[in-house]
């Protein structure tokens, strides 16, 4: 389990997390949202001791992640593929990290081959694509066959075959009983996966739930119409309801539910073209949380951190 307690980190004057409080249970994947810029990664970061806490503690299965004798058999994580030795090959890059925590080098070719990397693990690191070193990126996580995962906006630079790879992985490692932790800024893609959520704002806890009770606190239905009478429409719609125009001739609306307003649109002479609810988002109901969109300079990234230890020793 991975514990986060009033966990706080400033630099200099800004907040970048704030005295963050949640848990990350075994069996479940755990989506931890929020824009760009909430305080994922800072956050992610000081539960694997890249960053030191202001105050506050992430522990993992109860112990600090400096006090692990044998870190990745214990905690797998990608935090940023884009840290490694351009130079190596794939399969040195994991070599290196087998040998500090004495793995045996056919468990490096398992996960090569897992992660779909078998036939490009004799190519330099400096040949692959993003997604290609976000899948490497996986496969050190995957090393020492750990019980707790982390992963850091895993989709970025993968194409829609690579997505569809990463759900069903995250899912099987929580179907075996693993901890998952994924931080995404698509909420929409989490949504798929995730069995709770962690969202942040600004460096604060804004949820901790179930997904699908987040999805119920986003409010009452919303539907979508299309019409080229939006204008009378609006003008017969109840004082409650809430318009947003998502095109020329298309409305959504949400406090009224799509049999009601056909039979308003019916009896006020309006003409529909379409008319259908629309499936709550967590981006709507973290919109409908919080109201705005955080600050993008929250979790700032500076060039040299002094409490920083190298990426490398998670390797």
């Amino acid at each position: 389990m991975i514990s986060a307690r009033g966990l706080t980190k400033l630099y200099g004057g800004i907040r970048a997390v704030d005295d963050l409080t949640f848990d990350v249970v075994p069996g479940t994947v755990t989506g931890f949202l929020g824009p760009n810029g909430a305080g994922k990664s800072t956050t992610m970061r000081m539960m694997v001791g890249l960053d030191r806490p202001t105050s506050g503690t992430a522990t993992i299965g109860g112990r600090a992640y400096a006090d692990l004798a044998s870190p990745l058999h214990e905690v797998g994580a990608l935090l940023d593929a884009g840290a490694m030795h351009p130079g190596r090959t794939g399969r040195a890059h994991l070599a290196v990290a087998a040998r500090t925590h004495a793995i045996p080098l056919a468990r490096v070719d398992e996960v090569l081959e897992q992660v779909g990397l078998a036939s490009a693990a004799r190519r330099r690191i400096k040949g692959y694509s993003l997604g290609m070193r976000q899948r490497l990126g996986i496969a050190g996580a995957l090393l020492g066959d750990p019980g707790v995962l982390l992963f850091d906006e895993p989709v970025n630079g993968l194409d829609l075959d690579g997505v569809r790879w990463i759900r069903a992985l995250l899912r099987g490692f929580a179907d075996e009983g693993r901890t998952v932790l994924v931080s995404s800024h698509l909420m929409s893609e989490v949504q798929l996966v995730a069995d709770r959520v962690v969202v942040i704002g600004g460096g604060r806890l804004v949820a901790d739930t179930e997904t699908s009770a987040l999805l119920r606190s986003a409010g009452g239905p919303r539907v979508r119409v299309r019409t080229p009478s939006t204008e009378e429409l609006v003008r017969h719609l109840p004082a409650h309801a809430v318009v947003e125009r998502t095109g020329d001739d298309e409305l959504e609306v949400s406090g009224v539910d799509a049999p009601d307003l056909g039979d308003l649109a019916h009896h006020v002479g309006v003409r529909v073209h379409h008319l259908a609810e629309v499936e709550q988002s967590l981006e709507h109901a973290y919109l409908s949380l919080t109201g705005t969109t955080p600050d993008p300079q929250a979790d700032p990234q500076p060039a040299s951190r002094p409490d920083s230890r190298p990426e490398g020793a998670l390797r």
